[in-house]
C-alpha cells in the first residue's frame, strides 16, 4: 500500500513532507492513517504531501530508514526532520513533533 497526498504544484513554500510507515492493513496502521490523514486535512489542507508505505510491500523503504518500531511517521520538511511512533491519535502530541500551532 504506498499512497500519496499531494498538494498543488503551485504551492511548495511551507509544504509539509510527510512518510508513514505502516505494516499492512493491521488495526494500529489503519488507525495512524485515519489519524493522520484527520490531523492533516484539519492543520495543515492543501500543505502537506503524505506518502503512506507498507514495510511489507516494500522492506528497503524500511531498511534505508532504519525503522525499529511501526507505525512511524517521519516529518521531511520542513526541517528538522522529526519521527513520531505509534497511532498519531493523541493529536496535541502529534502537532507538537511536526511544529504545528493550534487550528488555523
Amino acid at each position: 500500500m504506498t499512497e500519496q497526498t499531494k498538494v498543488p504544484e503551485n504551492n511548495t513554500n511551507g509544504v509539509y513532507k510527510l512518510q508513514l510507515y505502516v505494516t499492512g492493513a493491521t488495526p494500529n496502521s489503519s488507525r495512524a492513517i485515519a489519524n493522520l490523514k484527520h490531523i492533516c486535512e484539519m492543520h495543515l489542507k492543501g500543505k502537506y504531501e503524505l506518502e503512506i508505505i507498507d514495510v511489507y510491500q516494500q522492506p528497503l523503504a524500511a531498511q534505508n530508514e532504519q525503522i525499529v518500531a511501526l507505525p512511524l511517521l517521519v516529518k521531511k520538511s520542513p526541517l528538522p526532520e522529526r519521527r513520531l511512533i505509534g497511532d498519531m491519535s493523541d493529536t496535541e502530541k502529534v502537532l507538537r513533533g511536526l511544529n504545528i500551532g493550534g487550528a488555523e
